[in-house]
C-alpha cells in the first residue's frame, strides 16, 4: 500500500506503473492491455478516434478541482467527441506528465474518476504514458470508438435544415466564475462551499459547478442517432454555441441564423446571473464546455429527432437555421438579420473579453 502523501520521486515510475497495472482491469475486447510496448483490442469497421488534453492553469487548477473530478472529466470531453460522431466509445489511453513532489493521492484520486466514469460508459483503459514535468500536471487522453450505420460529420448542414441543440446552456461557464469565487464541490460532487452566495443559492451553485466539473455528454442519445438517419450534421458544443455553430458553417459552407428568444439558457444559472447583475444569454451563447450535441437536422426529421430524445429524457430546442450565403452567423429579430459575432476560445489568441470557462 503506497502512503497518499508519498511524493511520486520517492515511488519512482516503474512502482507507480505496476500500482496502475493492478487497478486497471481488462475490459471486453481487449487483447493486450496495460503493461505491454501497445495494447491490442478488437476495432469495428469504422473505427473513430479522438485525443484532449487537460493542462493546468490551462483548463483547471489544482486547488479548485478535485483529482476525482478531473479523472471524470478528462474522459468525458473525450465521449463527448465520440458521441459528436455518433459513435460509441470502446478504449482509452492516458497519458499523464506529473511533478516529481506531485503527491501520490492527487493520481490514485484521478484514476478513481477515469476508472468510474470508464466503466459508467463501457469503456476499457487500456495504456498510456508516464513522463514527470518541471511544469504543470497535463493529463492527455486518447479515446477510440466505434462509427454507427450513421457517422455524423461537421460539414452536412444544408441550406434550410434547422440548427438543434440538446440541454440547457450556461451552467459550465458559470461555474467556472463560481469557482473563482470560492465555491467548492468534494470529490463526490457535494457542495463543500458556495463562495460569496448564501445557502438560499447552494442546489444552483452545485449544479453549475458540477456542469463544469464534471460534464455529462448525451452518450445514449448519440449512439441513437448512429442507427437512424435523422441528421445531416453534427457537433459538441465545448467551444461555446456561437462558436462550434460558426464552425460547422464553415464546415459545411453554409450561413446561418439564430433565434436568440429560443437558446435554451439553463435556468438555474439564470437565475445566479439576474441576482448578480449578469448577462445569462452571453454565457448560454458564448461560455463553452457545455458538451451537448448541436445538429443540423432537416424539417421533415424534426418529429423523429423529437421522438428518438425522448425516450432518453433529453431536452432539444431549435435555435435557428442553416441557409445560403458565406459562412457566418447572424441573429434574426423583428428588423430582420444582424450579425453576430462568436465568442468561441482561442488556445493562441490573446485573452478578450468574454464569458469563457478556462481557467
Amino acid at each position: 500500500m503506497i502512503e497518499p502523501g508519498k511524493p511520486l520521486s520517492e515511488i519512482g515510475e516503474r512502482g507507480l506503473l505496476e500500482y496502475l497495472r493492478a487497478r486497471i482491469p481488462r475490459g471486453e475486447g481487449v487483447t493486450i492491455g496495460v503493461g505491454d510496448d501497445t495494447a491490442m483490442v478488437e476495432t469495428g469497421a469504422r473505427t473513430l478516434v479522438t485525443t484532449d488534453s487537460l493542462v493546468e492553469g490551462v483548463h483547471f487548477l489544482r486547488e479548485w478541482t478535485p483529482a476525482k473530478l478531473l479523472g471524470r472529466k478528462a474522459l468525458s470531453i473525450n465521449l463527448s467527441d465520440i458521441a459528436a460522431m455518433a459513435g460509441v466509445p470502446s478504449f482509452a489511453t492516458i497519458s499523464l506528465c506529473l511533478p516529481r513532489l506531485l503527491p501520490f493521492a492527487f493520481v490514485d484520486e484521478l484514476y478513481d474518476g477515469l476508472l468510474e466514469r470508464a466503466a459508467e460508459v463501457g469503456v476499457s483503459l487500456v495504456g498510456g504514458n508516464l513522463s514527470s514535468a518541471e511544469g504543470p500536471v497535463v493529463i492527455d487522453v486518447t479515446l477510440l470508438g466505434r462509427g454507427g450505420e450513421h457517422v455524423l460529420r461537421r460539414d452536412g448542414a444544408l441550406p434550410g435544415d434547422l440548427a438543434v441543440v440538446t440541454g440547457t446552456l450556461g451552467a459550465a461557464a458559470a461555474g467556472t466564475r463560481l469557482l473563482r469565487q470560492g465555491a467548492r464541490l468534494t470529490a463526490e460532487g457535494a457542495l463543500e462551499a458556495t463562495g460569496v452566495w448564501t445557502q438560499s443559492s447552494a442546489e444552483a451553485v452545485r449544479h453549475c459547478l458540477k456542469a463544469h466539473l464534471d460534464p455529462s455528454p448525451p452518450l445514449a442519445f448519440a449512439r441513437a442517432l448512429g442507427e437512424q438517419s435523422v441528421a445531416h450534421a453534427a457537433i459538441d458544443v465545448s467551444d461555446g454555441l456561437s462558436g462550434d455553430l460558426l464552425t460547422m458553417c464553415q464546415a459545411s459552407g453554409v450561413a446561418a441564423w439564430l433565434d436568440i428568444a429560443s437558446v435554451p439558457v439553463d435556468p438555474r444559472m439564470a437565475g445566479l446571473e439576474r441576482a448578480r447583475g449578469g448577462d445569462s444569454l452571453a454565457l448560454a451563447l458564448h461560455g463553452g464546455e457545455d458538451y451537448q450535441l448541436l445538429m443540423a437536422v432537416a424539417p421533415s426529421q424534426f418529429e423523429n429527432l423529437k421522438d428518438l430524445a425522448v425516450v432518453w429524457n433529453l431536452p432539444l430546442s431549435v435555435v435557428g437555421e442553416f441557409s445560403e450565403g458565406p459562412p457566418g452567423l447572424s441573429v434574426r429579430g423583428e428588423s430582420g438579420l444582424t450579425p453576430l459575432e462568436p465568442g468561441a476560445f482561442d488556445h493562441f489568441k490573446p485573452p478578450q473579453r468574454r464569458s469563457g470557462s478556462r481557467a
